[in-house]
């Protein structure tokens, strides 16, 4: 039996067998060699001296072509240039390797393979101009700094951290809930096709597979698993963010919450994970410290656009924030009120894009409400 499949193949066919979980895929490959063909060519007692494998699972093995194509699938992967990696590969993610539940593997598009440290931005869907403005800047903060940028490419957090680290041109993950053919949220295709030529898209899942609670469970897993450090924006008590965090103190990994109001509640999560033991972060300078990175040992940063320097330009500023920033040219003193005047932007999105000037050290906020460019 384990003559019909290549060690790739009876990988792809154990990853999509349904009802049997990854850690007990994992044993069933540690009991029998860590050879996937030898799952196939094992007997029914073989298969059940296993722990956590049982008549159902021995059944499903032994049956396998009543839930899964093979050559269907494959037709699927070529058509739609999507590999499939294993822990055997090079591009498989090296800290996804130590964790008690690794997918026994991953589909991807993309060529990233993985190979800078990666941290985890995550957080709600229902968010702030502040939450995504911070996400944005930390997303290409780190990018920028040569870190790639790991999220689930949901709506709100998610986004925001992958379209910052797109922004300065870094690298970016986005794993899926869902099979890799499916874009979910369906606004986010053309993020999708970005993350796809500048980073890679994963998903453990079988093409077509839609999502459900469990899928998005097992998805936020192993956006802790690959990362190095977790960084969570904004999150309600009882939002995905927080299981992503529980997943990344199992995991080991490092976790930090940025702080928000005490009477938003998107900032309920980040409060009750820094009352656990998360560090505060108030910027990429926190993250760097944590790790205590020597020189030797830190990501190539990204080299700044030289047409950015030339025109006098802040680095690391978008749009909205260059426009407001050039307002202040001259020593310029202006109300809120003046710069809505000037710029044409709303009173919460000037808001939010002065609160990001003052956390770059770009503009100061006065005494009397008022605004300067900060003085170095």
């Amino acid at each position: 039996m384990s003559s019909e499949f290549t060690p790739q193949q009876a990988f792809l066919v154990l990853n999509a067998l349904p009802n049997i979980g990854p850690i007990t895929l994992n044993r069933l490959l540690a009991a029998l060699g860590d050879d996937p063909r030898a799952v196939f060519a094992a007997s029914k007692p073989q298969l059940e001296a296993v722990h956590g494998v049982g008549p159902v699972i021995s059944a499903t093995i032994a049956n396998w072509r009543e839930h899964f194509d093979v050559a269907r699938e494959e037709a699927r992967m070529a058509q739609s240039g999507v590999s499939f990696i294993t822990p055997r590969d090079a591009g498989y993610p090296s800290l996804l390797r130590e964790i008690h539940d690794p997918p026994i593997g991953l589909y991807r598009k993309g060529s990233y393979d993985f190979a800078q440290p990666s941290i985890a931005i995550v957080g709600s869907r229902r968010t702030t101009l502040y939450g995504q403005s911070v996400a944005q800047k930390l997303g290409a903060d780190l990018a920028r700094l040569g870190f790639c940028v790991v999220s689930g490419l949901a709506r709100g957090i998610d986004t925001a951290a992958h379209e910052g680290a797109l922004s300065v041109g870094g690298k970016t993950a986005a794993v899926l809930g869902t099979g890799i053919d499916l874009v979910y949220p369906p606004e986010n295709l053309q993020l999708y096709r970005r993350i796809e030529e500048n980073g890679a898209i994963l998903s453990e899942f079988p093409f077509g597979r839609r999502a459900d609670r469990q899928s998005f469970a097992m998805r936020n897993r192993i956006v802790a698993g690959i990362a190095t450090a977790l960084v969570v924006v904004e999150s309600d008590v009882d939002g995905g963010a927080m299981i992503t965090a529980r997943f990344a103190g199992e995991h080991g990994r490092l976790i930090f919450a940025v702080p928000g109001r005490i009477d938003q509640a998107t900032s309920k999560g980040c409060h009750q994970l820094i009352r656990d033991g998360a560090t505060l972060l108030t910027g990429v300078d926190d993250i760097l410290s944590e790790l205590n990175y020597l020189d030797g040992l830190r990501p190539a940063p990204i080299a700044e656009k030289p047409a950015e320097a030339a025109a006098g330009r802040p680095a690391n500023l978008t749009d909205d924030e260059a426009r407001v920033h050039a307002c202040f040219n001259g020593g310029a003193i202006l109300t809120p009120d003046a710069l809505s005047a000037q710029t044409g932007h709303s009173a919460a999105q000037l808001s939010a894009t002065l609160m990001m000037l003052e956390l770059k050290r770009l503009v100061v906020k006065r005494a009397d409400g008022a605004y300067e460019a900060r003085h170095c």
